[in-house]
C-alpha cells in the first residue's frame, strides 16, 4: 500500500511491520513464540529450498574436467568455508559436517537478508492488484517479506546452533566430560570441599554463557535487519509524498530515489556481513564445544 492510503506515516510503518500470523489480526508479533508468522515461515522455507537446490545443482554439475564458472564459484565458496573451519574446529571428522552446514547457513541467511532489497510495497501492490489485500479482513493485507526481521526466525536458528553445541559437547567430551566442565569450570578447585562450594557458581556462569551466546546470536541478526527494514520504510515514505509536479513533491521524489539507491547499495554489504557473522559465530561456538576448560 502507498503511504497515501493510510491515515498517517506511523500507521504506514506499523502496517508494514505486521506479519501474516495466526493471531488473525493486526497485532504486531515481536517475541511471542506461541504465534506462527506464516509469511516468515513461508519465505524462510522458500529461501532454504533455493539454497539446497543451488548446492545440489553444484554437486551434480561437478566434474574433473575444465570447470565452468558456476562450478568455480561454488568451489571458491566451499574452499573459503573449509579454510575458516580448519582454524576453528579442531576435529577433522566434525569439520566434514560442520563446514557444509556453515556454508548452508551463510547462503541461507544471506538469501533471506537479501529479501530486504525487494521494494517495500511491491508485494502489497501485487496482492492489491489481485484483490487479495484491499481491506484489513483480506488474507494478504498483512504480509512481511523479510524473515530475519522477525525475531522468531533468528532465535530459532540460534537455538539450533545451541543444540548443535550440546551435541558436539556430548560427542567429543562424552557425557561425563561435558558435565564435568559444566560444574568445575571456569573456577577450578582442588579437594572435595572447594569443588562443592564452587559448583553452583560454575554451573550458573556456564548456563548464563550458553544463554548469552544464544540470545546475542539471534538478536544481532534480528536487530541489524530490523533496522535496515525500518530505514527502507522511512525512505518509502518520501515516495508517498511525491504527489505532483511541484517543487516540494519533485524534491521529495528525487530524494527518495537517491536515498533508496544509496541505502540499497550499502545494504548489500550489511546483508552479506550479517550472514558472515552468523556463520562464523556458529562455527566458533561449535569449535568451543570441542574444547575442555
Amino acid at each position: 500500500m502507498a503511504a497515501s492510503e493510510v491515515s498517517s506515516q506511523s500507521e504506514y510503518i506499523q502496517h508494514h511491520l505486521v506479519n501474516l500470523n495466526s493471531l488473525g489480526g493486526p497485532q504486531l508479533n515481536i517475541a511471542n513464540f506461541r504465534v506462527i508468522d506464516y509469511d516468515a515461515l513461508f519465505w524462510s522455507i522458500v529461501t532454504g529450498a533455493i539454497v539446497v537446490y543451488f548446492l545440489w545443482r553444484a554437486a551434480r554439475a561437478a566434474n574433473t574436467g575444465v570447470p565452468g564458472r558456476f562450478q568455480v564459484a561454488v568451489e571458491m565458496l566451499v574452499d573459503w568455508v573449509e579454510d575458516e573451519a580448519k582454524s576453528i574446529v579442531p576435529n577433522e571428522k566434525s569439520r566434514a559436517y560442520v563446514a557444509p552446514l556453515c556454508l548452508t547457513i551463510f547462503l541461507w541467511t544471506a538469501l533471506m537478508n537479501a529479501l530486504d532489497l525487494v521494494p517495500v510495497d511491491l508485494f502489497a501492490w501485487i496482492f492489491k492488484l489481485l484483490g487479495l489485500a484491499s481491506h484489513h479482513s483480506d488474507v494478504f493485507y498483512y504480509h512481511r517479506l523479510l524473515p530475519t526481521a522477525d525475531l522468531n526466525v533468528p532465535m530459532g536458528m540460534s537455538l539450533a546452533v545451541l543444540l548443535l553445541t550440546f551435541y558436539y559437547g556430548f560427542k567429543i567430551k562424552k557425557p561425563i566430560g561435558f558435565f564435568k566442565d559444566l560444574f568445575t569450570s571456569p573456577f577450578h578447585a582442588h579437594g572435595v570441599i572447594p569443588v562443592i562450594i564452587l559448583l553452583p557458581f560454575n554451573l550458573a556462569l556456564n548456563v548464563l554463557e550458553y544463554i548469552a551466546k544464544t540470545v546475542s546470536l539471534g538478536m544481532r541478526l534480528f536487530g541489524n535487519m530490523f533496522a535496515g527494514e525500518l530505514l527502507f520504510m522511512l525512505i518509502a515514505l518520501l515516495g508517498g509524498a511525491w504527489t505532483g509536479f511541484n517543487g516540494v513533491s519533485l524534491s521529495l521524489g528525487i530524494g527518495q530515489i537517491l536515498a533508496g539507491s544509496v541505502w540499497a547499495i550499502f545494504h548489500v554489504l550489511i546483508v552479506l556481513l550479517q550472514a558472515y557473522i552468523f556463520m562464523m559465530l556458529s562455527m566458533v561456538y561449535v569449535g568451543l564445544a570441542h574444547e575442555s576448560h
